[in-house]
């Protein structure tokens, strides 16, 4: 197994609420990003996904837990926080609000090679990092505003100026949700080839299963600030075990085996996590009458389910869900 380049261990995020409440953002995560692989981090808008991944980057403090990086501790004095994010870059979901209008391109992928301090041909750097992310010739792009090009161009902007420093992971949180249907497959193409030729790994952040079919090795789902099910992409969704992971791929397109689930309401507020399962007042195991079939309705309702290998899952896969359903 390829060993952890990043880790989360029993992560908690917290931020005040309303009358004095405390709403549980990120609630004991535990997750791992290899070397050279794709992670998805799939789930609902309010999840918590946003928030771990900003945790990862050291733009939250967990009030529980740590992060982990090679093995090491995430130290947030601002020395360690610089070195840091030199192996560890951001790609943000909106191009438009990640650049600064008033920057040529150029400047805004320099940016991140002086703000690091990197000795060197800084205009050779530069060129490079565009050629990369698709732009060429570089030189036709460098003193172009983010303006004067696409969407699609100005994402790849961003990428380049992730790239430029040759970071270990990039975290991208919704990379593509912005883009035009015409363009997102070139720049998911383009991430899994900055995968091939240079090693990085990546951690993408998304709602969308379908992105993840196209791009992950690996996908972990994330409800109310718990991950929920994680394994291998092929055999997470090939064989759902969890029944939100079920829902989610039930509406998704490329998926015409299953009949859509729509699950009832909206994802539970954070200050008032549900007891037991968290996810049971949605659950249409629990609506069906199935829990109180398999004897196990008031289990989920009462105790609170953890992570668990899944019974016949392939060895090695990591598949793991925290259902009572499950064996």
């Amino acid at each position: 197994m390829t060993e952890a380049l990043l880790e989360t261990r029993d992560v908690h995020v917290s931020f005040p609420g309303r009358k004095g409440t405390v709403a549980r953002a990120v609630d004991g995560v535990d997750l791992e990003v290899r070397a050279g692989e794709v992670l998805a981090l799939v789930g609902e808008s309010g999840c918590g996904k946003t928030t771990l991944a900003r945790t990862i980057l050291g733009l939250e403090r967990p009030v529980r837990g740590e992060v982990r990086f090679r093995g090491a501790p995430l130290a947030y004095d601002n020395a360690s926080l610089r070195r840091y994010r030199r192996q560890v870059q951001m790609v943000f979901q909106d191009p438009s609000g990640s650049l600064n209008p008033r920057q040529t391109i150029y400047e805004a992928v320099a940016e991140g090679l002086r703000i690091q301090k990197v000795e060197g041909d800084e205009a050779a750097r530069v060129a490079d990092a565009l050629a990369r992310a698709g732009l060429r010739p570089a030189e036709r792009f460098m003193p172009l505003y983010p303006y004067e090009v696409s969407g699609g161009q100005r994402q790849r902007v961003v990428i380049a100026g992730a790239m430029v420093l040759q970071p270990e992971l990039l975290v991208a949180d919704e990379p593509v949700s912005s883009l035009d249907a015409s363009v997102r497959g070139e720049i998911l193409q383009l991430m899994l080839r900055l995968v091939q030729d240079t090693g990085v790994a990546i951690l993408v952040v998304t709602h969308d299963l379908g992105l993840a079919w196209n791009i992950a090795d690996r996908v972990a789902v994330m409800y109310l600030g718990r991950i929920v099910e994680q394994g291998t992409t092929e055999e997470l969704l090939d064989d759902p075990r969890h029944p939100y992971t079920r829902a989610l791929l039930s509406v998704v397109p490329e998926i015409e085996r299953m009949t859509p689930q729509i699950l009832q309401g909206e994802a539970p507020d954070p200050t008032r996590i549900p007891s037991g399962c968290r996810f049971h007042p949605r659950c249409p195991l629990v609506s069906s009458g199935e829990t109180e079939r398999l004897g196990i309705e008031a289990r989920c309702v009462g105790d609170d389910p953890i992570l668990h290998g899944v019974a016949d899952a392939a060895a090695g896969s990591g598949h793991v869900a925290a259902c009572h359903a499950v064996g």
